[in-house]
């Protein structure tokens, strides 16, 4: 591991930050400069950065039912990017963290929120950047279990959030085809049932 840089944030001077827009997301202006690879600084830069806070995801699992839960909901970004997937994402349960309460608790509160469910034990799988080029999100994944009986079709989520939010249970054998087949096609979803199958699947 030697070969990597060991630069760190220090290595950052943040001349400036500029508020570009203010609403339900965030858009900050930065100019800044940054240590280069062989040494000195470079020249001064101007980006601009998405900022939404972080998030938690949960993949919730019942080893008694051997299925995995899942949820459907509408993403505005999946309709514009016009890619010819559908706008009803497959997606794990997941939400915004609060910065007054770990991310175990948040895990918790969007599983029954999103999925009407408890979740028994939590075991972290990973963390990641969602798009290190255009925005600060950091995203943190757990792993659930759960009693999955009577969720299958439960229509959930917060009317106050216009959430319309449709719960799946995938029995577990079918999470390889499902990986397959292409109709998972966002990052955190992505990355849990892959950890999924090399760590929980026999």
């Amino acid at each position: 591991m030697s070969q990597f840089s060991t630069m760190t944030s220090d290595d950052v001077e943040i001349l400036e930050k500029t508020p570009g827009y203010q609403g339900f997301f965030n858009l900050n202006v930065y100019r800044l400069r940054h240590r280069l690879f062989e040494g000195g600084w470079s020249e001064v830069i101007t980006r601009e950065l998405f900022e939404r806070g972080h998030a938690v995801g949960v993949l919730l699992h019942d080893p008694k039912q051997d299925c995995i839960l899942m949820v459907e909901q509408f993403r505005l970004g999946v309709a514009v990017a016009d890619k010819g997937d559908t706008p009803w994402a497959l997606e794990i349960v997941a939400g915004m963290l609060d910065k007054n309460k770990p991310a175990e608790e948040v895990a918790r509160i969007e599983a029954m929120e999103e999925a009407h469910c408890e979740v028994d034990e939590l075991e972290h799988i990973h963390d990641y950047y969602s798009s290190t080029g255009g925005t600060s999100e950091h995203i943190q994944i757990f792993y659930g279990t759960i009693d999955s009986s009577g969720l299958h079709g439960r229509i959930a989520g917060l009317d106050e959030e216009s959430e319309d939010i449709k719960v799946h249970l995938i029995p577990t054998s079918e999470v390889a085809p499902l990986l397959k087949s292409g109709r998972v096609n966002n990052a955190m979803a992505l990355i849990a049932l892959q950890w999924f199958l090399l760590n929980k699947y026999n």
